[in-house]
């Protein structure tokens, strides 16, 4: 689960990490209060405003300035507040901005990157930091990889300790006294929250030598939200896809993508594989949709409908694999949503697994309009046939 810059600082000053301060404003009624608020609490005329999305490049786009006056602060805020901002990751379509963060003002001495997650080639955290922060990480790996320093976590094979005094010299703060407990209280931050990702980018040193955390993006684990109750209520359904949060009302794992070809299957594996071959017939899927291993009718119906709420559908491909589930039960489920649910649309059915053949003998003797695959090479063609 994705939160919010102002939810992802809370969280790093409830672990004693400093932050750059400031305070959130969803209602443009209150921009000039939060200003005046910011600048006596700071004591500074300047301010940085800031948009809230789930998304990078916000700077890029226009959804970060750096304010000198009240006036140019009230003018930059109300522009941000309500605006739809567009950026590399927000794709075209943009998102809008329903929240911004009012700040302090820092003068910045030095920027660095600093990143913590999870390596599965050693596994363990690992920390990643960089000289050159501010910037595009990607970019500075292409163009200077040596600038990015990696040290890793794990009990006794990779002490934390360790890591720390790795991060520190990388950059060049073993004459702050501070450094080491920050590193170490931004790692317990890090475990003890859950998270797949924390990064801070940058992590500043300002003129009056003080280490700060001026931005920072986390990414939690949702399925460890049971023991996070705080963070889980960080949760802003505004930032989702209408559709995958319908989807996971119905207890489906799903994604819009950009094709036509929709893809109804069970488990991820499955699913991917799927989708790598309606690619290499010439289609695109429209979505990864995983149905879980306990398909039954509703299920099957539901399925149908997250993916047909897409316009760009034009045929759907439904690839089951009957372990856990029977193919037959699954067979009786796309009979009875395709007839409920009057498709306009093509469909394709390539089950495998238990009592396959059954599920193929209800499929045939059904009087519905299906088109049935014995392979997921066939069935793939068949689903993108229909759209070329």
């Amino acid at each position: 689960m994705k939160i919010h810059e102002f939810q992802a600082k809370e969280i790093l000053a409830s672990y004693n990490v400093p932050i750059q301060r400031g305070y959130v404003v969803s209602d443009v009624n209150n921009i000039e209060k939060i200003i005046s608020k910011v600048q006596s609490d700071f004591q500074s005329n300047a301010v940085v405003v800031k948009a809230q999305i789930h998304a990078g490049g916000r700077g890029k786009g226009g959804g970060v300035k750096f304010c000198s006056t009240t006036e140019k602060a009230s003018e930059a805020a109300n522009e941000i507040l309500g605006m739809n901002l567009i950026t590399h990751q927000t794709g075209e379509a943009g998102k809008r901005v329903n929240q911004i963060l009012i700040t302090e003002a820092l003068d910045i001495k030095k920027e660095f990157y600093f990143a913590l997650m999870y390596d599965r080639s050693k596994n363990a955290d690992v920390f990643i930091v960089s000289t050159e922060g501010g910037v595009d990480i990607e970019e500075v790996a292409e163009k200077s990889p040596e600038k990015i320093i990696k040290a890793w976590i794990k009990d006794d094979t990779y002490p934390l300790a360790d890591a720390v005094n790795i991060v520190i010299n990388a950059l060049d703060l073993s004459s702050y006294k501070n450094a080491s407990e920050i590193f170490s209280n931004i790692y317990k931050c890090y475990s003890q929250s859950d998270c797949n990702l924390l990064e801070i980018n940058p992590l500043v040193l300002t003129e009056d030598e003080k280490i700060i955390a001026l931005d920072a993006k986390v990414d939690i684990d949702s399925n460890a939200l049971f023991r996070q109750e705080k963070i889980a209520s960080y949760h802003d359904e505004s930032e989702e896809d209408p559709l995958e949060l319908k989807a996971s009302e119905y207890g489906l794992n799903y994604i819009k993508l950009d094709g036509n070809v929709g893809c109804m299957v069970n488990g991820a594996g499955l699913a991917m594989a799927t989708m790598d071959i309606v690619k290499h017939h010439g289609g695109e899927p429209a979505n990864f949709l995983d149905v879980g291993g306990a398909a039954n009718v509703d299920t099957i119906k539901n399925g149908f409908k997250i993916i047909l709420s897409d316009p760009n559908v034009k045929s759907i491909l439904i690839n089951i694999f009957g372990g856990i589930v029977r193919c037959d039960r699954v067979a009786n489920g796309v009979i009875q949503a395709v007839k409920e649910l009057n498709l306009n649309v093509g469909v394709v059915v390539r089950l495998q697994g238990t009592n396959a053949k059954l599920a193929k003998e209800i499929l045939d003797k059904s009087d519905i309009d299906l088109v049935s695959a014995e392979t997921i090479d066939d069935a793939a063609k068949k689903a993108v046939g229909m759209v070329l």
